[in-house]
């Protein structure tokens, strides 16, 4: 995931910390004391960090909450970059949520759809952020598709399972498209509804995922006859669990614990912990993935990633399930979770994103 793992990004050069004010259960410090006793703690509380995540967020004793990274917004751009064009529709209205639809330039009739959700540990990042427009633009110039990048609310002050809530609403927006008659008109010309792909990073993997379990079960419009979903790509993954999935996994209880903590930002209500069903999709046999509702799926690992063994459980298990499709998962050697983002242009990076592209041109 994002924040366990990529230490070593920093804040954009003139990028100033987001502040937002949250209050989260398990910081609900003090509640029994006077009135007056807590405005004397108060001051102290805003200051107190109660975890430290940094380069990536810190959060304080009174639940203030310090993002550190991926807030200062990169906008949409009707001038080709890359030679692909780029423009920001609003597909929640009553959450004021939005998506950045990316087209490219010179594109044909129909091309693939590409639906990404952004990783973060559901906490940081956002669709808009440099390194995700910066990444859907080199995937979109590559793989020739179009593509829609999805913004959701993010924990804690909006908790899991809100992201996957949002998720679902996105893309029942986008296949409102399906017949050519919905509010965009670049899906409506381009997209083409019968090569649909979903993809995303460490959270936005899992996100991925759960969709498309979704799918299987729940039409995403009435003109579908099965999940509408072609082929998905799960780019280290983020699934854990409170017991290591294999004897590669980190034993480290540090390291462990430390996980463990970021999803309990993400998900303070959940009685499960790390292993609630919407993480533990790996290791739990209560979990089903049998009926995942797309024919392919490709999962890129990073070989010192310590999510990558969940990647590689993932394979096994979905081809242990009977699930009828094809699953076929690169490791990238030496490398760390999310280091395509950080360093795009390494040669692990294009490597990763000619694999990304061909998948997405059926070359799998």
């Amino acid at each position: 995931m994002d924040i366990q793992h990529r230490s070593h990004i920093h804040s954009q050069p003139n990028e100033a910390p987001i502040v937002l004010q949250t209050h989260t259960p398990f910081l609900n410090l003090n509640t029994h004391k006077p009135k007056h006793y807590q405005n004397l703690i108060k001051p102290t509380m805003d200051s107190e960090i109660a975890f430290d995540y940094s380069p990536f967020l810190k959060i304080y004793k009174s639940g203030r909450i310090e993002r550190l990274i991926g807030e200062t917004p990169v906008p949409p751009s009707s001038t080709p970059q890359n030679g692909v064009i780029s423009k920001d529709v609003v597909y929640s209205p009553d959450h004021n949520l939005s998506v950045r639809v990316y087209l490219p330039e010179k594109a044909g009739e129909k091309l693939p759809l590409l639906v990404y959700f952004h990783g973060g540990g559901f906490i940081i990042e956002t669709a808009f952020s440099p390194s995700y427009h910066t990444f859907l633009t080199a995937a979109v110039s590559a793989s020739d598709c179009v593509a829609v990048s999805v913004d959701y609310r993010r924990a804690p002050e909006h908790p899991i399972p809100i992201s996957y809530d949002d998720s679902w609403t996105s893309l029942k927006w986008v296949f409102t498209h399906i017949a050519g008659t919905g509010p965009e008109s670049w899906l409506n010309k381009h997209a083409d509804f019968s090569k649909v792909f979903l993809a995303g990073d460490s959270a936005g993997a899992n996100i991925v995922h759960h969709m498309t379990m979704r799918a299987a079960k729940e039409k995403l419009s009435p003109e579908l006859s099965d999940s509408g979903i072609s082929g998905i790509i799960l780019v280290h993954p983020y699934f854990w669990s409170k017991t290591p999935v294999d004897d590669m996994e980190t034993k480290d209880a540090t390291v462990r614990s430390k996980i463990d903590s970021i999803w309990m930002i993400a998900s303070p209500n959940n009685k499960d912990g790390v292993d609630d069903p919407w993480l533990n999709v790996v290791q739990s046999e209560s979990v089903d993935i049998s009926g995942l509702g797309c024919g392919k799926v490709l999962v890129l690992v990073a070989e010192k990633d310590i999510l990558a063994r969940q990647g590689w459980g993932y394979k096994v298990k979905l081809e242990k399930s009977g699930w009828k499709g094809e699953v076929k998962l690169v490791e990238s050697e030496g490398e760390d979770h999310v280091f395509h983002l950080m360093r795009p242009d390494c040669e692990k990076a294009l490597e990763a994103m000619n694999i990304f592209a061909g998948f997405l041109k059926g070359e799998m």
